[in-house]
C-alpha cells in the first residue's frame, strides 16, 4: 500500500519516549506500530456504529411490535416463566 499522506502529532515527551522503547523492544517501526493501532481503532468504532445500529433496529421493531397489539404483558411473560420454571424444577 502507498505511504503518501504525514501524519504530525503533538505529545508528551515522555510518552513518545516510552512508546518509541515499546515499539523497539518488539523490533517494530513505531510507524507501524501506530497503523495497527488506527487500524484497530477503526475496526472497534466500526463495530460500535453497527452494533448501535443494529440495536436501534431490534428496538424500534420491538415499540412496532407493541404498538400494533404483538407483545405480552409483564404479568404474562412472568406467569409463563414460573410455570416453565416450575416444570423444570419439578422431579422425574
Amino acid at each position: 500500500m502507498s505511504k503518501d499522506a504525514l501524519f504530525t502529532m503533538k505529545l508528551e515527551t515522555d510518552l513518545r519516549d516510552d512508546f518509541m522503547a515499546e515499539a523497539s523492544a518488539l523490533h517494530r517501526p513505531a510507524s507501524q506500530v501506530l497503523r495497527d493501532l488506527m487500524r484497530d481503532f477503526i475496526r472497534e468504532q466500526r463495530e460500535k456504529r453497527d452494533y448501535q445500529a443494529f440495536l436501534s433496529r431490534k428496538v424500534a421493531t420491538a415499540r412496532a411490535a407493541i404498538e400494533a397489539g404483538e407483545g405480552f404483558s409483564d404479568e404474562e411473560v412472568e406467569a409463563d416463566f414460573a410455570a416453565r420454571r416450575a416444570t423444570a424444577t419439578r422431579p422425574a
